[in-house]
């Protein structure tokens, strides 16, 4: 018994040697020694030497003068990585996708060619006429009352905002209580729906936004206002226009554009992509510059091109660039943007 006893206890000890000290402190010292920019993490640094990213993980860019990366449905969380899961069908897809291009998608012929649809998204929207009918951010939320308390629990001055309104309009809310008996204490996300019946009545072309003003002490404050003109409209409200312009001609847009990655980290997208963002990102360098777009964005173009690549040196498929590599080069070579 204790021969055998001995040779397994030999055989454990020789296999977490082996397997938990040897072979990890072997593929350490091969990473630091052949691979230490990989082994650590494909980290690249900045202007002034420290840590902006990783090479490997999607970041989100929000000022105009850098390319954007891929949506993401991890909100760009390395550690949770995922996607959205979401069918074709599904609703919640075509309203993620029809927000990224309200602001952005042209038309493709016609007289107004080359121009952004979003100021007559606008106009549509103040005339609040959808399919006939009144009211278009009354027929938005009970259509879809999901995406209206989306909003609600987007932010905490909606959530707020929302529970003001309930406060000064006690009898909606008896009302939705009696409606509703199995919700006898409705939070602000359940009343999202009458809410925005409530505000469309009284609200007309309007949409409730984040405005944000100087205060009396001098510093911005943002407070939720009616507003007609606004990227939030543009974005929630371009599928409505959509289904209310059918025959309206648009240009096509890169599918990365607006369609995440499986893992919501991707820190690729096409060179179409990008060249599809450069009237936007060129326009905005050359205005702090004070320079001629089209040079810029001449110059800018070039950056693109040597940077894309293709899969096996460029044999098959389409070229991509990395949207950090590409960012920190135009820092680099037009200093820190306005």
């Amino acid at each position: 018994m204790s021969k055998y006893l001995s040779k397994s206890l030999l055989l454990l000890s020789f296999s977490v040697v082996l397997c938990c000290l040897a072979y990890p402190l072997a593929l350490w010292a091969v990473g630091q020694t052949f691979f230490p920019f990989q082994a650590n993490g494909s980290i690249i640094n900045g202007p002034d030497g420290k840590p902006v990213g990783s090479k490997l993980i999607a970041q989100p860019f929000t000022k105009d003068e850098y390319f954007q990366p891929r949506p993401s449905a991890a909100s760009y969380d390395a550690s949770a990585s995922s996607s959205s899961s979401l069918s074709a069908n599904n609703y919640g897809l075509r309203d993620r996708v029809a927000r990224s291009l309200g602001p952005i998608v042209t038309y493709k012929g016609g007289p107004k060619a080359g121009q952004p649809v979003a100021p007559d998204v606008e106009t549509w929207f103040g005339k609040d006429i959808y399919q006939g009918n009144p009211h278009i951010v009354s027929q938005w939320a009970n259509q879809h009352n999901s995406l209206a308390q989306a909003w609600v629990k987007a932010d905490p001055t909606h959530d707020t905002y929302v529970g003001d309104w309930a406060k000064a309009n006690p009898a909606l809310v008896a009302q939705f209580k009696k409606d509703n008996p199995t919700i006898p204490e409705p939070k602000a996300p359940d009343l999202a729906v009458v809410f925005f019946q409530s505000f469309s009545e009284k609200n007309s072309g309007k949409f409730p936004c984040a405005v944000t003003q100087t205060g009396k002490n001098g510093k911005p404050e943002t407070t939720i206002q009616p507003v007609g003109t606004n990227s939030d409209i543009q974005s929630t409200f371009f599928l409505m226009w959509r289904e209310d312009h059918p025959d309206a001609d648009l240009t096509d847009v890169p599918g990365d554009l607006v369609m995440a990655s499986a893992s919501g980290l991707d820190p690729h997208i096409t060179l179409q992509n990008a060249e599809f963002q450069i009237e936007r990102v060129a326009s905005k360098w050359a205005a702090n510059l004070k320079r001629q777009p089209a040079a810029v964005r001449k110059e800018i173009e070039q950056v693109l091109q040597n940077n894309a690549s293709a899969p096996w040196g460029g044999v098959i498929g389409e070229k991509f660039i990395n949207v950090l590599e590409v960012n920190l080069q135009l820092r680099k070579k037009y200093g820190e943007p306005l």
